[in-house]
Formats: C-alpha cells, sequence, structure tokens
C-alpha cells in the first residue's frame, strides 16, 4: 500500500535528517515506527503527507509510493485525497470551534455527501463521548478527548491508510490502553495504519510488522516478537534487562554504543 523508498530528506539546505529511509505498509497491517526524539520519525510523516515545504524540508533522493502511484511531490490536499489521513502529534484541534465542527473540516476533501455521513455516523459510534459533547468547545476538552477527536477528524475523509504521530504522547496509561484499543479497532474496519511512537510497548503489542530508527535511518525491522525479543530493543525501549546484568536508564547508555550493537 505505501513504500518509502531510500528516501533523504533536508531542511533548509543544510541539514541532512532522513538518510536513505525505507519502509513499507501492506495492506491492513498495523506498521510501528519507533525511535526516540530525534531519529527522524516527523521528518518521516511530513514526507509522506506534503507538509516538509511548510517546514523548509525538500526530499533529495528516493520516492513515497502510494497504491503504485508516486505521491512524493504532491501538496497535502492532494494526498488525502489519495487517501491518507493523518493525526499530527499534539493533537492540534481546533481549539476554538466545537466538536462537531472540528469534525466537519476533516471532511473537507470529501465531496460525497452521502460518505461524510456514514464516515460521521462512524466517528459517533466509535467516539460515544465526543457524540455527548458534539457542541462543546475542542479547547475544553481533556488530553485523551481531544486525542479522540482528532482521531475522529482524520477518519472523516475516509482514510486507505492512517497515520498516527505520538497518539499516545502526554496520555495516563489508561487513557494510552484506550487509545491503543482505538487504533486496532480502525483496523479491523478496514483502514491500514502506520503508529509512528516512542511508547514501543503500546505499538509493538498491536502491530503487525515494526521499524526502528536511529539517526534519520532504520536500524532494524521485524515481527513484533522478533523485536520484543531483541536485548537493545527491550533495554533501550522497554527498560528491561538480561537478568544479572546492571540496570541503566535510557539516557545513561552512550550513543555510540548503542549503534554499535544495533549496526554490527
Amino acid at each position: 500500500m505505501l513504500e518509502v523508498a531510500n528516501l533523504e530528506v533536508v531542511y533548509n539546505d543544510v541539514v541532512l535528517v532522513l538518510r536513505g529511509l525505507s519502509i513499507k505498509v501492506e495492506e491492513g497491517q498495523i506498521v510501528a515506527l519507533l525511535g526516540a526524539n530525534g531519529a527522524g520519525k516527523t521528518t518521516t510523516l511530513r514526507a509522506i503527507t506534503g507538509l516538509l515545504d511548510v517546514h523548509e524540508g525538500d526530499i533529495t533522493k528516493g520516492s513515497v509510493t502510494f497504491l503504485g502511484e508516486r505521491i512524493d511531490g504532491k501538496d497535502a490536499s492532494a494526498i488525502v485525497k489519495a487517501g491518507i489521513g493523518q493525526v499530527m502529534e499534539g493533537r492540534r484541534v481546533f481549539a476554538e470551534m466545537s466538536v462537531e465542527d472540528n469534525l466537519r473540516t476533516g471532511a473537507t476533501t470529501n465531496r460525497d455527501s452521502a460518505s461524510v455521513k456514514a464516515n460521521h455516523a462512524m466517528v459517533m459510534d466509535m467516539f460515544p463521548l465526543l457524540a455527548d459533547r458534539r457542541k462543546d468547545t475542542a479547547g475544553y476538552l481533556s488530553g485523551g478527548e481531544q486525542q479522540m477527536l482528532a482521531i475522529g477528524r482524520a477518519l472523516m475523509a475516509n482514510p486507505k491508510l492512517l497515520i498516527l504521530d505520538e497518539p499516545s504522547l502526554g496520555l495516563a496509561p489508561m487513557l494510552v490502553a484506550q487509545i491503543r484499543d482505538i487504533i486496532v479497532d480502525i483496523n479491523k474496519r478496514g483502514t491500514s495504519v502506520l503508529l509512528i511512537e516512542q511508547n514501543a510497548n503500546m505499538a509493538l503489542s498491536i502491530a503487525d510488522y515494526g521499524y526502528i530508527m536511529e539517526t534519520g535511518k532504520v536500524v532494524m525491522d521485524g515481527n513484533p516478537g522478533k523485536l520484543l525479543a531483541d536485548e537493545d530493543v527491550r533495554e533501550f525501549y522497554l527498560g528491561l534487562h538480561a537478568e544479572g546484568t546492571d540496570r541503566k536508564s535510557f539516557r545513561d547508555v552512550k550513543h555510540y554504543k548503542r549503534r554499535k550493537r544495533w549496526l554490527s
């Protein structure tokens, strides 16, 4: 469904952020893209969704293909029309607008009124809390409620592929579990998902395949079982260690040691 091939991205003609990144999302899958802050996850999202130019970024090498058609170089609205929806990091709801009006903005590219009506009914069914608060001002919702609203707004465009950027960020564990279950439900309803996360435990618990990024490229990929069994992933992303070893925080481990172990 989605193929990012050997992608390089530069900001301001100077800063190289993505260094030959390659990932795939097969139809019907949930794919997790994991990495710490600064790994290049959000830049990957911008490259896929046509938002690089807003941030003075350019694709200098490689390609992005969706459903057999190249979309790198297309503007964001054309990419949404092609079938890619996104939920940005930080939720980005329209704070002064109502819940209902926020949802309606998500359907801007959908000219089929019957489809808009059906999508609206689906969102209300998936998020009964939003149905109860549809006239409330979005800025007064809690963080978890705003995340649900941001996801519901993206679904209004009837995407074939939904990209979520750090949906668990800043949420309490119980809300993280709710968001995880919502992602699974969306996938079961027929939408493929690219899940960009730091929370490896949550992401790999529902993913069909996973990639781990470090300094702009993939350093490890595989099925969730393989990644969860890997010593480096367990230590650096899950805080787990082999029995008998000293416990260290992620921050205590030298960057070069981590890269040496992953790239060996």
